[in-house]
């Protein structure tokens, strides 16, 4: 038998090496290093024998022959459709066989019900025969029949195994030859092969390597499920986010039923689209135009609101900004906020009084956006200053009027990426007014019909402009 390295490393940033420390010399984290033996060489043993309990893949025909690169096929692969058009946006166009996909999150927010309707779809897809394996480590096949009951996601074609055993889940997919493999989650799956517990460095990065090898011999595409540490990295080594080729996030508010998935790392796609998602008690929905979600129902004009317009990835959504200005009883004014930087607001609040001349200093104040709506870019910025001096002012600002621009600390409104593409969403939503920087240089403003485009230049322009100072 072949003599095993021993080696340290962090599970929080990846460093590797030959002695123990108790706190990371790279990253400087307390308690992340831990021992990893290397197992044995694969090329020795053949793909997958190492964790696979004896298992011997054939590799795939040419994988080890050289050739010149323009004599390689061009074509690209056909991708499996999930069943979401948010996914398949996401992931680029669908799925791609052979690929491996890690969609990690935090707990409870929805990983496992995503997947096994997703399962579903796959499995369920006009009839032709398509199967797929769902493999759970963390529930019974009882268990994930009672929740593929409740989402709707009961095929025929749609295998069920509960097992932590790694040899057990490659001999399923050597058997089955399913066209799609669902593992979750990566961390309750162990090998006997290595050692370490499960959820180690050592276990996850033998599971990873060797559903990875099994998934390029064979074309299966492969989604494992991950878990997230506290602080809402993915847990176990950093190689595995490496070793991978496609990382996604599933995000949300566990207060809310809204849900976004994004694409950290994409070798075939993009990395800065997004999916909407709506949790409900039937399951996941997938939300194909997410702009009303982050507007108010009602038409009342009231003091004390504005609109904006952020980007997330190639998207334009509308966040509605809510602000509430009141007396303060302390000596230290209060300032809360729900889906906008603290630090931020109180710059502003600087600025507004430096520069537009409304003193809010000794005010407590309360900012809010709708529907867990994260106004957090710079372009968001107008719209809270003119959130804040209508709430104080209490002279309320038109529904149809939306404000897009960032505020430097001289009080000069500056110019936001890809401002046409706002706008355009905002005429497309019925706004028709919009309030947006100067443009500079060679950059212009196409006109938009319907839509009034007011360019200002400072701070105590746009107030001016809205009729809240």
């Amino acid at each position: 038998m072949a003599k095993t390295g021993l080696q340290y490393v962090c599970t929080d940033c990846g460093w590797t090496g030959a002695k123990w420390f108790g706190r990371c010399p790279q990253c400087g984290q307390w308690g992340t290093v831990e021992e990893f033996r290397e197992p044995r060489s694969r090329s020795a043993e053949g793909p997958g024998s190492a964790a696979g309990g004896g298992h011997t893949r054939p590799a795939k025909p040419g994988s080890e022959e050289a050739k010149p690169i323009t004599r390689v096929g061009s074509e690209d692969p056909t991708r499996v459709p999930t069943g979401f058009t948010e996914f398949d946006r996401v992931l680029g166009g669908g799925i791609v066989p052979g690929s491996v996909i890690l969609v990690a999150g935090e707990p409870g927010i929805g990983k496992s019900t995503l997947l096994l309707e997703t399962a579903g779809r796959v499995a369920g897809r006009n009839n032709d025969g398509t199967k797929v394996l769902y493999v759970s480590g963390e529930e019974s096949q009882a268990q994930v029949r009672m929740r593929a009951i409740r989402v709707g996601a009961v095929k025929d074609s749609l295998l069920l195994a509960s097992t932590t055993d790694l040899a057990t889940v490659l001999g399923l997919i050597e058997q089955e030859k399913p066209d799609l493999v669902i593992v979750d989650s990566a961390q309750t799956i162990v090998s006997d092969k290595v050692d370490g517990i499960s959820g180690g460095s050592t276990q996850v990065r033998e599971v990873a390597i060797s559903l990875i090898d099994m998934a390029k011999t064979y074309d299966i595409p492969v989604l494992l499920v991950g878990h997230v540490t506290k602080d809402g990295s993915i847990a176990g080594p950093r190689t595995l986010e490496h070793l991978v080729d496609v990382v996604c996030q599933f995000e949300g508010d566990s207060q809310t039923a809204l849900r976004m998935l994004r694409a950290t790392k994409n070798r075939f796609g993009p990395t800065d689209e997004v999916g909407c998602f709506d949790m409900g008690e039937q399951g996941i929905e997938e939300v194909t135009d997410p702009t009303g979600l982050f507007l108010s129902a009602s038409q009342d004009q009231v003091d004390g609101t504005c609109v904006t317009f952020t980007l997330d990835g190639h998207r334009s959504l509308p966040i509605e900004i809510q602000a509430l200005v009141t007396a303060s009883v302390l000596p230290t004014p209060r300032r809360n906020t729900n889906g906008i930087d603290t630090n931020r607001l109180s710059m502003l609040a600087a600025v507004l009084y430096r520069h537009g001349h409304v003193n809010l200093l000794t005010k407590d104040l309360y900012v809010s956006t709708i529907a867990g709506g994260l106004a957090k870019e710079p372009g968001c910025d107008l719209a809270i200053v003119s959130a804040l001096a209508s709430a104080a002012s209490a002279k309320p600002i038109e529904k149809t009027t939306c404000a897009i621009g960032e505020i430097s600390l001289t009080g000069q409104v500056r110019p936001v990426p890809q401002l046409n593409h706002r706008l355009n969403e905002a005429a497309r939503l019925g706004f028709t007014r919009a309030l947006i920087p100067v443009a500079r240089g060679k950059r212009t403003t196409k006109p938009i019909p319907g839509l009034e485009v007011v360019e200002v230049s400072t701070l105590t322009d746009a107030l001016d402009a809205l009729g809240v100072r």
